[in-house]
């Protein structure tokens, strides 16, 4: 075969078939060599993360991918209990007191811009309602919460969050996986992805969603992202319980639970074929929950036990319609805690038609009607279930969260009557294992308009929230198109003033 004169010798040779066939050969080789190596965690240059240190991911046996997995090193919180609330909590309203507020109320102080996310602004607003001191620290509460008021002696609060969007959507999605677009693994998912579950008859991750539906971002909230499917959260709440448990009347409790036996015999032997499919074991596994499922959700969401009292302090039988079903839910996700699920989310307010005040607690008009309206839903059933918690030592191994994507402005919008979307400062608590109680960090401006002290990013709080986890925030990763992805992108410090 002529080659072409103008190549090199080295060209020449790599053009010999002999030579050719001997390159792709050893080639094909050391590919297969370093998969084996890489399957075996032989390799010496391991993957890294952005700082510099080798990632901590959990051994998960196919067969079992709810098993019980160690934390990275020891912490007091075991579970943890996610209170979400759609639609940016005033904080000005609530948690976060401002004299200046009422000083310069119905004023235009410099350095109010004109236009903010929903249009052109108008003055200051006082609160709208009255704050007043709480508990033994003292602490200022607005009338607007009078029961979570109550219990201030037990919450840390973090009063100068920040986040980087002004849109529901996207800040749903940076509060709960860490970045505002979707297709991430919520914080959930990465809990239960390295930790698994004490309770293998239910659900690692339930997300109760709100008596009206699902908040903007919709299962995104609570998803599995690109971690396995087994990780995503199981969503139901009081009302609505699962779908396809329930068993048909035409069969009986015998013959259901013999059709179970050999459905498990049955894939235990299809297993035995095709040993090293993780994805069949996967999907194995999530079936057979699926089954016991059958037995343990009816139990669980069975609240005929509980007594009058219990049912009384959480509101069921009191109040709007809206309040007795979240009250349920509050008494539920109590129930799946004692039960030993690893991570509870519960969902005050959704948004299947804009919100607006009306179905969550988004704001624009009115904040006087829809907040307090909100209110009626969320604090009493809410300052039980913590209380309730608290009395049955549940917050001995449990963190709450009480969290909302964004806060509101000091001013009011040009409508006189609504207050806008705040990215600059917003209030969040926690409580329960690992905290400080009566606690509050950080602070924002006179006017609650930004951050001032100690300005802290959801990056931040999400990796306090997993180290209180016992999880490493920087190490626990997941290998995604060749990324060492991770909850907190690359950023985030661990907010170790609120530690216990």
């Amino acid at each position: 075969m002529s080659q072409p004169e103008h190549l090199s010798p080295h060209g020449r040779r790599l053009l010999d078939r002999r030579s050719f066939l001997s390159t792709a050969g050893l080639s094909a080789a050391g590919l297969g060599l370093a998969s084996l190596l890489h399957g075996e965690q032989l390799l010496g240059n391991e993957s890294l993360t952005v700082g510099g240190k080798s990632p901590l991911r959990p051994s998960i046996d196919p067969n079992r991918p709810y098993a019980v997995r160690p934390p990275h090193f020891e912490a007091a919180a075991k579970q943890v209990l996610v209170i979400y609330l759609p639609g940016a909590v005033s904080h000005v309203d609530t948690f976060d007191y401002k004299p200046a507020l009422t000083t310069f109320d119905g004023q235009k102080p410099p350095g109010i811009p004109e236009v903010t996310f929903e249009g052109p602004t108008g003055n200051i607003a006082k609160p709208f309602w009255d704050f007043r001191p709480r508990g033994e620290t003292g602490k200022m509460v607005s009338d607007l919460l009078p029961h979570l008021g109550g219990q201030v002696d037990d919450f840390c609060f973090l009063h100068s969050l920040t986040t980087d969007t002004s849109a529901h959507p996207q800040g749903e999605n940076f509060m709960n996986t860490g970045f505002t677009m979707e297709g991430f693994p919520s914080f959930g998912a990465w809990v239960t992805y390295a930790l698994g579950t004490e309770n293998q008859e239910l659900p690692a991750f339930v997300a109760i969603n709100d008596p009206r539906g699902l908040a903007r971002s919709g299962k995104n909230n609570f998803g599995n992202g690109f971690l396995p499917a087994a990780f995503q959260g199981t969503d139901f709440n009081a009302k609505n319980p699962p779908s396809n448990l329930a068993r048909p009347a035409a069969l009986t409790a015998d013959a259901d639970r013999r059709t179970n036996d050999l459905l498990q015999r049955l894939n235990a032997e299809h297993l035995d074929r095709y040993p090293g499919d993780a994805n069949l074991a996967g999907r194995i596994a999530s079936y057979e929950l699926a089954g016991r499922m059958q037995l343990s959700v009816p139990e669980v969401m069975d609240l005929s036990d509980e007594s009058a009292a219990t049912l009384q302090s959480y509101g069921v039988e009191d109040g709007s319609e809206l309040r007795r079903e979240y009250a349920k839910n509050c008494i539920l996700a109590r129930r799946l805690i004692e039960k030993g699920v690893r991570v509870v989310q519960l969902f005050n307010g959704s948004d299947p038609s804009g919100g607006n005040g009306i179905t969550n607690w988004d704001s624009h008009s009115n904040i006087l009607k829809t907040h307090a309206m909100q209110a009626e839903i969320m604090d009493q059933p809410t300052a039980a279930l913590i209380a309730d918690m608290k009395q049955r030592g549940l917050l001995d191994h449990t963190l709450v969260v009480w969290a909302t994507e964004f806060g509101r402005m000091p001013f009011l919008q040009a409508n006189g009557t609504g207050r806008d979307h705040n990215p600059d400062a917003f209030t969040c608590f926690l409580t329960g294992a690992g905290v400080k109680q009566g606690f509050s960090y950080g602070e924002s401006d006179e006017f609650g308009f930004k951050a001032a002290v100690n300005p802290t990013t959801v990056y931040d709080f999400n990796a306090t929230l997993l180290h209180l986890m016992g999880l490493d925030h920087e190490r626990l990763t997941f290998y995604h198109n060749g990324l060492e992805r991770r909850l907190t992108n690359v950023h985030g410090q661990v907010i170790k003033d609120v530690l216990a």
